[in-house]
Order: C-alpha cells, then sequence, then structure tokens
C-alpha cells in the first residue's frame, strides 16, 4: 500500500490514527451523552455539538496560521496532542449532575470539548500540511528523472491522501465501541441493563415528580422493570440510574486520553523523517520584472479564488455529512431498534465502509488512469454531492413509505405503537454506504485539491481555509434535529437532498476552469 509514496507517510497516518481513535471515541457518544448526563434537550444538545463541531474546524485555521508564522509546525502538532489530552482527562471525571451543580459542571464539560477543538485545530491542519508537502519533494525529486516520472509521481497524491485517510477510519472504526461497551459492563456490575429511552424519563421524573404525564409514568415504571430496578422509589431509582449509565461512558474517555499519548509518542520518535511546509530556505535573490511580478500574483489570485469556490460547495457537504453526529443519531436513538444495537454503534458504519470501500474506488480511479480517463479531482468531488443526495434520496423515500412523523409525535407515541415502526439496521447500513461513498469522493480528494492550489508558503493556512470551511457546514448542524423533532422526518432529509443537488450542479458548472487552475 506505501509502496512508491513518499518516506514518512505510515508514520504520520499512523499518528494520525492514534488521534482520531481518541476523539471518535467522544464524538460517537457526545449529543447522546448531553443528553443523559444533563438532560438537555435534542436540540440544546445539537447546539452545542454544532459549537464545538465548528470551533474544531475555526481552531484549525488559528492551528495554521500559528505554525505558518512561527514555522514550527512539528511543535504546534505536538502541542495540540497535550491540550486535546487534558480536555479528555477532565471529561473523563465521572460527577453526578444534579440542580446543584450543573451551573458549574455543564460549563466545565464546555471547557474541556473547547480544549479538545483547541488542540485539534493546532493538530489536525497541520498534520494534512505536512503529508502535502511530503508530494511536494516527492514531485520535485521525481521532476529532476523526466516527465514520464514526475506525471507518475503526481498521479501518487490522490491515492496518498486516501491511504491516509484509512488510517483515520481505523481509529473511527473501532471507537464507537468503547463507551456503549463500558456503559453495559458498568450497568451490569451494578445489576442493571442499558436502554436508550430510560435517561430521558429518570430527568423528566426528578424534574416534575407525579407531574409527569400518565403516558410517560406508564413508560418509566415498565423500562425501570425491565432494566433490573424498583419502582418503590422513583427518584432514588433515576438518580442512580443516571449517575450508573453515565459513569461507564466517562471511564471510556479515558482511552481518549491514552490514544493521545500513544499518537503524540509516535510524532516525537518519527518527527524527524517529517518535512517542514513552507519553510523559508535561503535562496538566491531573484530579480523579477513587473510583468513577472503581476503573472506570479495572477496565479497566486486565481488559486485562491479556485481555493474557494471548492470550499463553499465543503460547506454543504460536510453540513449534510456530520449529520451523522445529530441528527443521524438520534434517528438511531428513536427510530432505530436499539435493542438490537446501542445508537452509539451506528457511529462505526461509516469507518468500516471506508476501510472496505477505499481499496476499490482507488482501484477504479487507477484503472481510469491507466486507461487515459483520468477523472478530475474537481469532478470527483462534484459526483460525490450527487452520490450524497442519493443518501438522503433513499431517507426520504423509506420515511414516507414508513409514514414517519416528527421525531417529537413519534416519541410521544406508547412503546408498544413504537415497536412496529421500528427501523431495521439495514436502513442505517444503506444511509451509510452512500455517504461513505460520497465522502471518499470528497474529503481526501478535497485533501489533495487544496494541496495542489495552495502556494507553498501559505500551506498551514490553506489547510486551515478547508478546514474552516468545514466550521462554517458544522455550525448549520443545530438546524438538523430542529427540523428532526418539528417536521416529518421526510422533509427534513428533503432539505439535505436539495442541498445536495444543488451544490452538484454548481460545483459541474466550474469544473472545467478548475481543472485549468489545477494544471
Amino acid at each position: 500500500m506505501f509502496k512508491n509514496h513518499p518516506k514518512g507517510l505510515l508514520q504520520a497516518a499512523l499518528s494520525n490514527m492514534g488521534e482520531r481513535f481518541g476523539y471518535y471515541i467522544m464524538n460517537a457518544v457526545l449529543v447522546l451523552f448531553l443528553c443523559s448526563k444533563f438532560g438537555l434537550s435534542d436540540e440544546t444538545s445539537g447546539a452545542i455539538y454544532s459549537c464545538f463541531y465548528c470551533g474544531i474546524y475555526i481552531l484549525s485555521l488559528v492551528g495554521g496560521i500559528i505554525a505558518d508564522r512561527t514555522q514550527n509546525y512539528k511543535g504546534t502538532i505536538m502541542t495540540g496532542l497535550i491540550i486535546m489530552a487534558s480536555g479528555y482527562v477532565i471529561l473523563s471525571i465521572p460527577i453526578l449532575a444534579t440542580a446543584g451543580n450543573i451551573g458549574w459542571l455543564l460549563p466545565l464539560t464546555c471547557l474541556a470539548l473547547f480544549l479538545i477543538a483547541f488542540g485539534n485545530g493546532l493538530f489536525k491542519g497541520n498534520l494534512q500540511a505536512i503529508v502535502g508537502q511530503m508530494y511536494d519533494n516527492f514531485e520535485a525529486e521525481a521532476a529532476k528523472q523526466g516527465e514520464d516520472a514526475l506525471r507518475i509521481a503526481k498521479s501518487k497524491r490522490d491515492s496518498g491522501f486516501q491511504i491516509f485517510y484509512v488510517f483515520i477510519n481505523i481509529g473511527g472504526l473501532v471507537a464507537p465501541f468503547v463507551a456503549p461497551l463500558l456503559r453495559s459492563w458498568w450497568l451490569k456490575v451494578n445489576g442493571l441493563l442499558y436502554n436508550a429511552d430510560l435517561p430521558a424519563l429518570c430527568h423528566e421524573y426528578l424534574e416534575k415528580g407525579a407531574g409527569m404525564s400518565a403516558d410517560a409514568m406508564s413508560n418509566l415504571t415498565e423500562l425501570v422493570t425491565k432494566v433490573g430496578g424498583s419502582t418503590a422509589d422513583l427518584g432514588a431509582f433515576s438518580s442512580q440510574y443516571l449517575d450508573i449509565f453515565n459513569t461507564g461512558i466517562h471511564y471510556s474517555f479515558v482511552a481518549s486520553v491514552c490514544a493521545m499519548l500513544i499518537s503524540l509518542v509516535i510524532f516525537i520518535f518519527s518527527r524527524g523523517m517529517f518535512p517542514t511546509p513552507g519553510k523559508k530556505e535561503a535562496v538566491q535573490v531573484v530579480d523579477y520584472t513587473p510583468e513577472e511580478k503581476k503573472a506570479m500574483a495572477d496565479e497566486i489570485t486565481q488559486r485562491m479564488f479556485a481555493l474557494f469556490a471548492v470550499l463553499g460547495i465543503a460547506v454543504f457537504f460536510w453540513w449534510s455529512f456530520h449529520q451523522n453526529g445529530t441528527s443521524m443519531s438520534l434517528f438511531a436513538r428513536d427510530f432505530g431498534n436499539t435493542s438490537i444495537f446501542p445508537p452509539e454503534i451506528w457511529q462505526a458504519v461509516n469507518p468500516f465502509f471506508v476501510i472496505v470501500l477505499t481499496p476499490v474506488i482507488m482501484w477504479i480511479f487507477g484503472s481510469l488512469t491507466r486507461a487515459g480517463r483520468e477523472i478530475s479531482t474537481p469532478r470527483k468531488i462534484a459526483y460525490g454531492m450527487g452520490i450524497a443526495g442519493i443518501a438522503y434520496l433513499f431517507l426520504v423515500v423509506y420515511s414516507l413509505m414508513q409514514n414517519y412523523p416528527s421525531a417529537e409525535e413519534f416519541k410521544s407515541l406508547s412503546d408498544s405503537a413504537k415497536a412496529g415502526l421500528k427501523a431495521g439496521p439495514w436502513v442505517l447500513i444503506v444511509y451509510y454506504f452512500f455517504m461513505t461513498v460520497a465522502e471518499l469522493f470528497i474529503s481526501p480528494l478535497g485533501l489533495s485539491f487544496v494541496s495542489k492550489v495552495a502556494p507553498k508558503h501559505l500551506q498551514g493556512l490553506c489547510q486551515g481555509l478547508w478546514l474552516g470551511a468545514t466550521a462554517v457546514g458544522n455550525g448549520l448542524l443545530w438546524i438538523g434535529p430542529l427540523m428532526y423533532n418539528k417536521w416529518p422526518i421526510w422533509q427534513c432529509w428533503a432539505v439535505f437532498l436539495a442541498v445536495c443537488v444543488i451544490s452538484m450542479g454548481i460545483m459541474l458548472g466550474m469544473v472545467k476552469w478548475l481543472e485549468r487552475v489545477t494544471k
């Protein structure tokens, strides 16, 4: 897999894999954890998640600027890993949320999320910039051997970023199982069983007591019995269940701390083989004519325009794709059969498909290149938006066939009424299949596109801009849970379908111009 690729790619991928493993443990459970820990509504938890996810990518822009100005990319990356570890340490401390301490406990949790986001901002874009520089140097060496060698070297960049992306998802494949397994284990140790609906009912009882609706009280007493609890004192049970339920999740963040430290160790021992993007080497001073200076400025301007055009499309892709952590997690909890799989487990389907499908897609792209029918990176991104649209078209059709109401209406139904309408595992598998294919057409190739068009002295900044566009898309994530809870959910999915189709059309309209810029 790493044959004929730059030295250091494996080590960079392994360091990134460790960081992503720790990150995806937390990401898989975050929205549902905020609901179960603090009794927050889906919309409020989604808004916190949206701000957190947005912050990660905004701070990646800040991290790129810091690294470009200090020219200390490697030190910036290592600092980021240490700051992230400190955030996970705070999250790993199990404290029961009560009416008396939520005033400081929730802000402390948000502070931990900020530390993770800031550390990620220092780490993520700058490691990607280092990988991009590896291929710049790789192509420069190949150019000395002739045109054919340069053409082959250039063809390796997209596949190199796809390999890098696979390692991200190896960590993401295993991580979503950690928190559910530890939570179920800790519940079992305390003589209880897992139930996805029970935390919300426990919070409602602690808030309203006997003032709960008759249907909610009936569901609560039924579920308490099912999980092995006693209905003699529902208040005591509710506090106990919430404490045990969330403590198991807190323990999983210890694994995130360990993953950050492993990633740091790999990076420290491998840093000698990594280049430094944008490093200003001592060169001979050259006097350029005004015409030459204008031509260089025009080229940089064209490159930056092309970059921002693709960033605009990326905003809408990430808004649609990262519903996996918000409205799709809620869909798995509310409309999925959680007696078969906990809702967090579905976060593993996407990285599983990434690992399985990446070699297939690399083979297809490689075969087309060898046959002289290479698909350009901008065109691949356009096709990816269309494939994402297929994922949401499937959800629209399925939700209409099932006649699903809004999530709020669905959750108010009795357990027996909901049981006959629960979506089978295949529904989420089909959705994640198409979204993963779309991701493989857009995300690693977007990184490759940025590394192609970025001026050499602004590579960290430009990788940060790619992540900044992702931040804008993530800043819109809160809209998904809002539509999901208020509208018949087919209408929610239809909004994302429309966004993907329109974005594909715009991207196809720009393809020829983007292809000229990236030559």
